[in-house]
Parts: structure tokens; sequence; C-alpha cells
């Protein structure tokens, strides 16, 4: 089980160049913080050697508790360690991984599952690549059923397919204490990483979104806590693995 706290960074959408303040691995990478997500990169490379999780959703309990700016700077630090690494927004009702990074949402992974994009023919078209190693597939149009969708045959041959062409698949998924989506996502993955935010995420609500999550038998990599209070030094991070699930 992976524990990952770090210290609250500015989530607003002020741009560095093309990529939002959000991308702390890259507009702050000598700070506490983008080493945190480096030691949780080693711990995700070199603690499950044997059985490497390569297809990883990150979700969280509720909204705007940050899975989409964790699992963004999880693709940039897995993508600066030279893996290929694929980022897909799967929050079919309210996509974000976009914004993030500053990109278009004009078409992406729902077009795809409808036939509208060949993935493998279309590559450049669907598909947008911020920064090398990395690429981003968005949502695109947003669809009248989500969970029918992603409940199709469409979406675990999607999976299937990405799984061989990168090292890494990580997919933004919606809040798990919502909609049915993050469980029927995270069934066909080979894990899942929980967002928290210290100040506003009740310990009954992160132990109710595991129970719904492994009941499933959804393997539960570990959580991130991220909004953590700062020490006298200005930074309190602490980063384990504990070896469990």
């Amino acid at each position: 089980m992976i524990r990952f706290q770090m210290k609250k960074w500015a989530q607003t959408e002020v741009k560095s160049g093309d990529l939002s303040q959000r991308l702390v691995t890259i507009s702050e990478p000598a700070s506490a913080v983008s080493e945190a997500y480096r030691t949780l990169r080693t711990n995700l490379l070199y603690t499950q050697v044997d059985a490497p999780s390569k297809v990883i959703v990150v979700t969280s309990h509720g909204s705007a508790e940050g899975k989409s700016t964790v699992c963004a700077n999880l693709g940039v630090v897995l993508a600066q360690a030279g893996k290929n690494t694929l980022l897909v927004d799967c929050d079919l009702r309210k996509p974000s991984l976009h914004k993030v990074f500053g990109l278009r949402n004009v078409r992406g992974m729902v077009d795809v599952l409808a036939g509208r994009h060949d993935l493998r023919e279309n590559w450049q078209e669907v598909c947008q690549e911020p920064l090398p190693d990395l690429s981003v597939l968005a949502v695109g149009t947003l669809p009248p059923n989500p969970a029918e969708l992603l409940l199709s045959r469409s979406f675990s041959e999607f999976l299937a397919d990405v799984r061989q062409e990168f090292d890494y698949v990580l997919v933004d998924s919606p809040p798990v204490g919502f909609v049915s989506d993050a469980a029927i996502i995270a069934a066909q993955a080979d894990g899942v990483l929980l967002a928290l935010d210290a100040q506003r995420t009740r310990k009954e609500r992160v132990r109710r979104a595991v129970h719904s999550l492994r009941s499933k038998r959804v393997n539960v990599l570990g959580t991130i806590m991220n909004n953590v209070e700062g020490s006298e030094n200005g930074y309190y991070l602490d980063t384990r693995y504990t070896g469990e699930g």
C-alpha cells in the first residue's frame, strides 16, 4: 500500500508557457511536492517488479480532491523517466484533464469508442502530446450514457490495445462516491490510486471508498494525500510503501 502526502500547491489556471501551474512537476521541479511525485514513481517502478501495474486508475471519493492534478503530475514524472505514458480522461461527465495541460477537448476517447476515429490509424488526430513520451487522450464528445459506454466491449478492447502500446496508462476517472463509473473502470485496470484532500476528506468516506472498491475485487494500490498542512520549515512530506495490496 502506497501512502503519499504532499503540501498544497496553487491550483490555479494561470499559464506558464503552454502548461498550467497545476503541473508542479514542470513549474517547480526542485520542490518537495515534485520530489514526492518522483518517490511515488519509484514505488510504482521498483516495488512491483514481479507483477507491475501498467493500467492505473486515479480517483477520489468526492469532487475537488485533486485527482486530475495527481494523475497529470504522475504522468509527467513517468514520462521524464523515459516511460512511454498515456493519460486517459475517463471522467465522461465532467472532464478536466485537458484543462490541466491547456489542451483542446475537440475529439477523444468517446469518439474512438463510438467508431468515429480509429486510434491506430488516426493517432495524431485523437491524441495530443504535450511532452516527450507523454500522450493525452481527452474525452471528446460528451456521451449521453457514460456507464453504458464504459461497460461496452469497445472500452475493454481499447484498454487491451493501449496496454500493449504503452509502458503505463493512467486513467482519470470520476469520483467513486458519486457514480458507478469509477468501479467499472477500476475492475478492468491493474490497480487504483485514491486521491484525498487532507483538510476536507473525512476518514469514514475514505473507508467507504476503499471498501466499495475492494468489494468489487479492485486492487487498491494506495492513497495519495494532498493539501497537507506544512511543518515549521514550510513543508510536510511523508512517502511510505507498506507492501500491502
